[in-house]
């Protein structure tokens, strides 16, 4: 079951997906809602089901990791390029692992609804604090939506940059 909370403007918004199990595929069904909340942009989701909270809260767990392994590979690659130009060999194998990361990123992760959340935990930071009287003793997870256009911009960057010191450094190593 999905409640469906929306206030008087149509940015505040939140969904919350019930932990019901009303026959036997419920889990099938519990995915489905989250599919439907995450296609509907609320900016808030509220996932009752542990197991489907558990799942998405370590799939967007692993998206932060590629992004964060692509942003701080790219610096050290950017870095150690400028400052160690006469040894390439360090730069390229950051260059390299933030090109893999941000590729694996790209492919696997930007276009997945997902990326568009992150799991709050603090439950003091989250918009709606009044549904949690709502949710009672349950402990669910939290999606709070974040724009995340400046952050993809900011990695691709820093994947590009990183890519291009290596490569300038490598050719002038072996010209």
């Amino acid at each position: 079951m999905v409640d469906e909370v929306e206030n008087r403007n149509d940015t505040a918004s939140v969904s919350i997906i019930r932990e019901v199990y009303d026959s036997a595929n419920a889990h099938e069904a519990f995915e489905y809602e989250l599919e439907r909340a995450l296609e509907a942009e609320y900016n808030l989701i509220v996932i009752e089901p542990s197991k489907l909270g558990d799942e998405t809260s370590r799939w967007i767990t692993v998206g932060n990791c590629l992004h964060k392994t692509a942003s701080l590979s790219g610096l050290t690659a950017i870095v150690t390029g400028l400052v160690w130009g006469e040894q390439p060999y360090i730069c390229g194998t950051f260059g390299i692992t933030a090109v893999i990361t941000c590729g694996l990123y790209t492919v696997s992760w930007q276009f997945d609804p997902c990326c568009q959340y992150q799991v709050e935990t603090d439950t003091s930071k989250l918009p709606h604090v009044e549904l949690l009287a709502v949710l009672g003793p349950s402990s669910p997870t939290f999606l709070v939506r974040k724009d995340d256009r400046r952050r993809r911009i900011l990695h691709g960057t820093i994947t590009i940059t990183a890519f291009g010191i290596c490569a300038w450094r490598f050719y002038q190593a072996f010209k």
